[in-house]
């Protein structure tokens, strides 16, 4: 059985003392339609997450949630959004580590700030990336990939969602500890890396958990290892690499959704109510455990606090790499 954390029992058992607490602003919200605004294109794992949220919202309380989906500019175009929109509590974002943790730390410049613009609302899920090739590749294991990438540096190709994304950032992460050298190989998404390495045109490609599951269950690729710091209840053959002596690579994206700032703290602590609840109704869980999710849960402090720290440990690693976009 899945444990529940503890600090999603906690939020969970204080939720109806919360809700009943809050003044009468709150207890009249929602009064019409709130739109949740997704940062990438419909059909994938963040919009699959993010309409799971709101259809539980809406059978659990009767609300009317639009999900709308603004893919571009890695995030950004969905975040600026929802940075100006009024903070009523009718605009929110589906927001994760990609956009909300580092492409304030790669971005030049950004028609918003991503601390200062944004009030959390609460996680909902999160996911460990996976390392994954063609179906016959003659790398077994990360061991494998190891030995190829030292023979000949630069001559293994490591495929990713994109430059900065956190599988890339994971990629550099692996050469820093493992002292390797790989061609990166960005992409817009699986979507367009998957033919390529299952045609042969790439050796490595790395995505999370819940976007490359279906294709791992059948049978187009095959995982070698994850980054989470034990194994996915829905790869559990498959090694982490801390488990494979690769250290110091564990990184998971954690999304989770974000209001404009000035959002009425009483409409905020109602949606981190809202959110903790969902996700410990039995249903949600299971779904999101089903994809190769983790359930997370907490508090907002708990949320600003956990992004935070991804952005100070991730930093340095942008800074030596002169990593930046336009």
């Amino acid at each position: 059985m899945h444990r529940i954390p503890t600090c999603l029992i906690a939020a969970t058992v204080a939720a109806g003392a919360a809700l009943a607490a809050l003044p009468a602003a709150a207890q009249t919200y929602p009064d019409r339609p709130i739109r949740i605004v997704v940062p990438f294109p419909a059909g994938g794992g963040t919009d699959s997450l993010t309409r799971l949220i709101a259809n539980a919202a809406n059978t659990k309380h009767g609300w009317t949630i639009v999900v709308e989906n603004k893919p571009g500019a890695g995030g950004n175009l969905a975040l600026e959004t929802v940075a100006k929109s009024k903070p009523d509590g009718y605009t929110l974002v589906m927001a994760q580590t990609d956009n909300a943790v580092l492409n304030p730390l790669l971005y030049k410049k950004l028609s918003y700030d991503a601390v200062k613009d944004f009030e959390p609302l609460g996680m909902v899920a999160k996911g460990a990336a996976v390392l994954t090739v063609k179906a016959d590749s003659p790398y077994k294991t990360l061991a494998d990939v190891v030995a190829a990438a030292k023979s000949k540096p630069g001559r293994v190709t490591f495929a990713t969602p994109g430059t900065g994304t956190v599988a890339h950032m994971i990629l550099q992460l692996w050469e820093g500890a493992s002292g390797i050298e790989f061609t990166h190989v960005p992409y817009k998404g699986v979507a367009q890396a998957l033919p390529d390495l299952i045609g042969g045109q790439v050796d490595l490609y790395m995505g999370s958990i819940p976007t490359m599951q279906s294709h791992i269950d059948g049978g187009k690729v095959r995982a070698l290892g994850v980054t989470s710091g034990q194994r996915s209840s829905v790869l559990k053959n498959v090694p982490t690499f801390t488990e494979a002596g690769i250290k110091g690579v564990e990184l998971a994206s954690v999304w989770g959704l974000m209001a404009p700032a000035g959002t009425p703290a009483p409409v905020v602590e109602k949606w981190n109510s809202v959110i903790n609840e969902l996700i410990a109704q039995p249903d949600v869980r299971q779904k999101i455990l089903d994809t190769g999710g983790e359930i997370v849960g907490g508090s907002t402090k708990q949320m600003k606090d956990a992004y935070a720290a991804d952005r100070a440990r991730l930093a340095p690693l942008i800074q030596k790499s002169n990593l930046t976009l336009d």
